[in-house]
């Protein structure tokens, strides 16, 4: 899975800027801003992280099913889990 962060904990602005980020193409450890927030890519995260995760107490647990991501929030940061396609 792929692995965007958001570096900010206002719930509102994140739905704001949601969209531009995920359709966003960055490279593997690229920053980018958005509206003032910084956004990066954080590069390719294993399965078990996502279920490691959604065990803390302290993670929020969001799912956007009509694209197929996973989204955590803590701290002050959201993380965007996306599913990388396979290429043949």
């Amino acid at each position: 899975m792929k692995c965007i962060s958001v570096y900010t904990d206002n719930f509102e602005l994140f739905s704001d800027i949601f969209d531009r980020v995920v359709d966003s193409s960055m490279e593997e450890n690229e920053e980018q801003e958005v509206e003032g927030v910084t956004i990066s890519h954080s590069g390719d995260v294993p399965e078990h992280y996502l279920e490691r995760m959604a065990q803390k107490p302290e993670v929020v647990v969001m799912k956007d099913k009509s694209r197929g991501l996973t989204i955590l929030q803590h701290g002050k940061v959201f993380e965007i889990l996306l599913p990388v396609l396979e290429t043949a």
